[in-house]
């Protein structure tokens, strides 16, 4: 349990080198929820930063009988990390030989929004391969890649953030700046200036709210910066689909030298030459926002089992698409569309699972995703939605919650959303207010009170969302748009009731807390 520094990727290197397993759990874990996990994985030891993730693990300790001690970075406990310098250096060389590709790199554990976590196994064979694969896929995109800049600032136990930062950190050369504190990526950014960065989509949609709200602040510039994004999407999106013409081309070149680039650099994305949206669908529209600001944004898909990627094209994307099939694995769609993956990256299984694992795996070595797929006549890939996530309303009617929740981002003010309709009458959502344009809007209006549940319940901001929800709704058909909805007082943070450590949302969990709203748009 570490939170993003230095320390974290040298003694998880060695720990490897040691010929045993390292594997990360959240650092908002529970007592309970890490006696779960290191129970099911029989951990021998427990590393942790400092004091404080001591405590936590202490208290899970006494049902873990297998656990040998506690060592720490910072503080007391069992033992202290620098307490094992003093040891004989080991011949590395001598360790690395005595690997093979099928020993046990680490476990990822699935966040768990659809029951207990399950323990998917990354074998160092998984790791070479697809470190090689996006190696190679990088370098497609930027004859720079290797050697890059690039923030390390999401959670370890996710598999984006250890095979971008960690493993392709090593193996890329990569120049990894350890941020510790979310709350400091903006002035990290400006300082760092990044050439790589991965971002789930409220990190780019975070982005782009703090864009507007500091623009806002004066409105005639905020009027003039969205006059020339009106012009600069579709030039961008032509850009991007290799339609655009020498005029459109020499039209977005000026908008860029004359107001674009310097937003980039106020931003600190001026040196951003891969940019990538991952872990959850991002909506097709803020993908050709940030092309057009010029920052090149693309989606890749993937999941814990594919030891992180599946597809990609951050060559030439295609907003609303995940790209192809990356170079080293297979990609397919079964009968009923669901999407299939083969290659060197698929896991070993899950941990203590057969099971489960054979609920995935099949004999022929495919992995069966869980997500349903559509591929276009050029062979792009889109994701349509998680197959147990797929609303049937009450008229039998298939919609895609994923698909309507990231449209409703895009309503002015709104940062989250959470689409309902499975066995209702008609789709209706709950919306949550982004703070940062929020507490703009509170500033502009001269309002006293800038909390959310005051501006919820705000007449102005109610009109400003019903008038986004046309827009919003105009690429869906009647039966599958939101026909009411309910703005909520609150924030949904990562790792809450609301939300998992990376954003995805938590759909039973918000069934239940809002259930008395959920039952008033039906009433």
């Amino acid at each position: 349990m570490f939170r993003n520094i230095p320390e974290f990727h040298f003694i998880d290197t060695a720990i490897t080198f040691c010929g045993a397993t390292p594997i990360s759990i959240y650092n908002s874990s529970s007592p309970e929820q890490i006696a779960y996990l290191a129970g099911h994985c029989e951990a021998r030891l427990a590393i942790v930063e400092d004091e404080g993730f001591v405590a936590s693990v202490r208290e899970a300790s006494a049902s873990l009988p297998r656990l040998r001690g506690i060592g720490v970075l910072r503080g007391e406990a069992d033992f202290r990390v620098d307490e094992l310098l003093g040891h004989e250096p080991i011949d590395l060389d001598e360790a690395a030989s005595n690997v093979h590709p099928t020993d046990l790199a680490t476990v990822i554990y699935t966040s768990g929004t659809t029951g207990p976590p399950k323990g998917v196994m990354i074998t160092q064979r998984n790791l070479a391969y697809t470190v090689a694969m996006m190696k190679h896929a990088g370098l497609e995109v930027d004859p720079q890649f290797l050697g890059s800049r690039i923030i390390s600032y999401l959670p370890m136990a996710h598999i984006a953030e250890r095979l971008t930062t960690h493993y392709g950190g090593i193996s890329g050369r990569h120049e990894v700046t350890c941020l510790d504190d979310m709350a400091q990526l903006a002035p990290t950014m400006r300082a760092v200036r990044p050439n790589v960065m991965l971002g789930v989509p409220r990190v780019w949609e975070k982005l782009q709210a703090g864009l507007l709200a500091a623009l806002s602040a004066d409105p005639a510039t905020l009027e003039q910066f969205e006059k020339g994004m009106a012009t600069a999407m579709p030039i961008a999106l032509a850009k991007t689909l290799g339609r655009a013409s020498d005029a459109d081309l020499a039209t977005l070149a000026f908008l860029d030298e004359m107001g674009f680039a310097p937003l980039r650099g106020l931003l600190g994305l001026d040196e951003l030459r891969v940019a990538v949206s991952s872990a959850a669908p991002i909506a097709p529209e803020l993908v050709t926002w940030f092309r057009a600001l010029g920052v090149p944004l693309s989606e890749l898909y993937g999941m814990s089992e594919t030891s992180g990627p599946m597809t990609w094209n951050g060559v030439r994307p295609r907003p609303g698409t995940v790209g192809h099939a990356i170079a080293g694995c297979e990609v397919r769609l079964a009968v009923d569309g669901e999407i299939l993956c083969r290659g060197g990256n698929i896991f070993a299984g899950y941990l203590k699972d057969p099971t489960k694992t054979a609920e995935v795996l099949d004999a022929d070595g495919w992995l069966h995703s869980g997500d349903i797929g559509q591929f276009d006549a050029d062979g792009y890939l889109r994701v349509v939605d998680r197959k147990k996530e797929l609303v049937i309303t009450a008229g039998g009617k298939n919609i895609s919650p994923a698909n309507l929740e990231a449209r409703l981002k895009l309503i002015p003010l709104v940062g989250q959303a959470c689409a309902i309709g499975d066995g209702k009458p008609f789709m209706s959502a709950l919306l949550v207010l982004d703070p940062d344009q929020a507490r703009a809007f509170a500033v502009r209006e001269g309002l006293a009170d800038s909390s959310l549940d005051s501006l919820a319940k705000n007449e102005k901001i109610a009109a400003m969302v019903a008038d986004g929800m046309p827009e919003a709704m105009s690429e869906f058909n009647h039966a599958e748009q939101v026909k009411r909805w309910v703005i909520l007082g609150v924030d949904w943070l990562a790792d809450s009731d609301e939300l998992t450590p990376t954003s995805k949302l938590k759909r039973r969990n918000i069934a239940t807390k809002y259930a008395a709203e959920i039952a008033s748009m039906y009433s």
